[in-house]
């Protein structure tokens, strides 16, 4: 699965680290539901230095299309609160 962060680029990221990826998903969207701003903070941070550390970059050459996107860090509880449907940010 191709993953992108927006601002960064992409990262290939097998599909057995997804069960984690979603645990820390899940995180983000209990502090986007509870507009916890520190917890939010804290939660997307945590998310896409999982993307970082289970991935590994997608060539940059390479004009593949993401699978899914993900916020930029820094992106505030309202960006990211537009960017949510039923599944959160990763499906699964």
């Amino acid at each position: 699965m191709i993953i992108r962060v927006l601002g960064e680029g992409q990262y290939d990221v097998a599909d057995h680290a997804l069960d984690r990826l979603n645990e820390l998903d899940s995180a983000v969207e209990a502090a986007v539901a509870a507009s916890d701003e520190a917890a939010f903070d804290e939660a997307l941070a945590a998310l896409l230095d999982g993307v970082r550390t289970v991935g590994v970059p997608h060539d940059l050459d390479s004009l593949d299309e993401s699978d899914l996107i993900l916020p930029p860090a820094g992106a505030s509880i309202d960006e990211v609160r537009e960017m949510l449907d039923d599944d959160g940010l990763i499906p699964g």
